[in-house]
């Protein structure tokens, strides 16, 4: 079937599990005090902390609606407002230089030869819209945004659910099976592969030491690194 199109997670894909768990979620877990005090009164972040407040019972003092938030960057929760607030935080550690986002060595250049060809290329993951630019644009192989067509995050749905990529098909404006759909979580795959994309299932030794062979892959092409990839 022929390739018309890339869509791509970041997490544990493109990029290893442990630099978002080891380095981004606690810099935010860390940052966020300070952030709300400093910035909480602005609409753009106001919004979000009323959400948080609105959706457990209504809270009145930024600081539980800190700990709230905390509370979910320790369960890893994949909240829109969270993930909004996240990547306001995360563009203040990437301006300062505090860190720059990890890419695997051979993601980055498959990336750009696809590009070169003239591959759409798209992003999707639970992370927010802008969480995704700043990870592309501060990134140890430097500024990858301008290779990337488009951006899709939990507003399109959740990443299990087939309608989700039937949403963003339709955007896309490219037929489903033309749409190679790239991740590290084999239940992502499955919800993809309902929508009729075309999906390949990467799996890094770095971030799954056992691999998932077999049963494991549900069907799904596996392969651990982007340049063992085959496109039609």
């Amino acid at each position: 079937m022929t390739t018309r199109a890339i869509l791509t997670d970041i997490e544990g894909t493109t990029s290893s599990i442990s630099f978002v768990k080891d380095v981004l979620f606690p810099y935010a877990r860390r940052a966020l005090p300070r952030f709300v005090a400093a910035r909480g009164k602005e609409p753009a972040v106001r919004k979000w902390l009323d959400a948080v407040a609105a959706e457990n019972g209504g809270m009145c003092e930024d600081a539980m609606i800190v700990e709230v938030l905390q509370g979910w960057i320790d369960e890893d929760r994949k909240h829109t407002a969270l993930k909004a607030l996240q990547g306001m935080i995360w563009a203040d550690g990437y301006k300062s230089v505090d860190f720059t986002a990890h890419i695997y060595p051979d993601a980055a250049p498959a990336l750009r030869g696809w590009h070169a060809a003239g591959l759409p290329l798209f992003v999707y993951s639970s992370g927010s819209v802008p969480a995704q630019r700043l990870f592309f644009g501060h990134s140890d192989a430097g500024d990858l945004t301008a290779l990337f067509s488009g951006w899709f995050d939990t507003e399109m749905g959740g990443k299990r659910d087939a309608q989700s990529y039937r949403n963003i098909v339709d955007s896309i404006g490219i037929p489903a099976g033309e749409i190679v759909f790239l991740s590290d979580v084999v239940e992502e795959l499955d919800a993809a592969r309902e929508a009729g994309l075309q999906t390949v299932l990467i799996d890094r030794l770095e971030d799954y030491p056992k691999p998932r062979e077999g049963d494991a892959a549900h069907g799904h092409r596996r392969v651990e690194r982007f340049d063992q990839i085959e496109l039609a």
